[in-house]
């Protein structure tokens, strides 16, 4: 699989690069960004952090605004942001252009109805295509962790609660807990993966931490501002504490006061995601 450069930066002795790549998944070309940290190459590899952005999110406002690069560097963890959605002239989007659906919303799942399911499969993506394509042409390991913001907070969650294993640990910032049950998921879900709401049941993470068995639990930490606008009627992260409590879930959830839901909260407290992270992958 061939990717293509389009920028490099030096950061924190590492250094901070945005490439393309024609994605088979997605049927489109896709553009992802990667930090790496000083420690990576000379045969050296290093452990991967996966970072799902939100709503009209690009690969760009992670690695921008997060301040994420210092710590990154210091404990030696790369850093893997793709975009949202698919792009593309061809990529169907919604037909009123809405910030909450189509390109800029791909919301992690996998859709199964017109005119979608072609190219909107970013769990798939993110799980399958991306990994494989990062592994190929970086000097990383097997070792991944995996955060997000927002609906990246959703995708994250229920990405690490899906494949148990498959992550050394999960982070969230605001994430969209109950999806099933608030408009910025049920509108995704209904046109994506059409009217059965079993269907969407799948990609909801408070129903899956709470039927999670022990033997799959990933330690998982979860920081969500009390001033956010979106916090009673889109994130919900009660039903997420109510579903730890169910299953018995290594959860942490903080109410972080006077925090909103803008990246300034993110910068915040990255530091202390990131190394949450690092605990789990043995780093410190």
């Amino acid at each position: 699989m061939s990717i293509e450069n389009i920028s490099s930066a030096k950061s924190f002795g590492g250094w901070h690069k945005q490439y393309s790549h024609k994605s088979s998944t997605l049927g489109c070309d896709m553009r992802f960004a990667i930090y790496l940290p000083p420690q990576a190459g000379n045969g050296t590899t290093v452990p991967v952090m996966y970072w799902l952005s939100g709503l009209t999110c690009t690969d760009e406002n992670f690695m921008q605004k997060a301040g994420a690069h210092r710590i990154a560097a210091e404990l030696g963890i790369a850093i893997v942001a793709p975009d949202t959605s698919p792009r593309g002239e061809h990529v169907p989007d919604d037909e009123n252009e809405a910030y909450d659906f189509g390109k800029g919303a791909g919301f992690y799942v996998n859709a199964t109805q017109e005119p979608w399911r072609q190219n909107y499969r970013m769990y798939d993506y993110i799980l399958s295509e991306l990994p494989a394509l990062i592994a190929e042409h970086f000097p990383v390991n097997d070792n991944t962790v995996i955060s997000g913001h927002s609906m990246g907070g959703h995708g994250a969650l229920m990405m690490a609660l899906r494949n148990p294993g498959k992550f050394r640990s999960v982070t969230a910032f605001s994430p969209i807990c109950n999806p099933v049950n608030v408009p910025w998921g049920q509108k995704a879900f209904e046109n994506y993966l059409g009217p059965k709401q079993a269907d969407w049941a799948e990609y909801d993470s408070s129903l899956l931490m709470s039927a999670a068995q022990p033997t799959a639990f990933t330690p998982a930490l979860v920081d969500q501002g009390d001033a956010d606008g979106f916090l009673k009627d889109q994130l919900k992260p009660e039903t997420l504490e109510q579903a730890a409590k169910n299953s018995g879930y290594p959860l942490t959830l903080r109410l972080q006061e006077g925090y909103d839901h803008s990246y300034y909260f993110i910068a915040s407290f990255i530091e202390d995601h990131i190394r949450f992270h690092a605990k789990h992958l043995g780093l410190n």
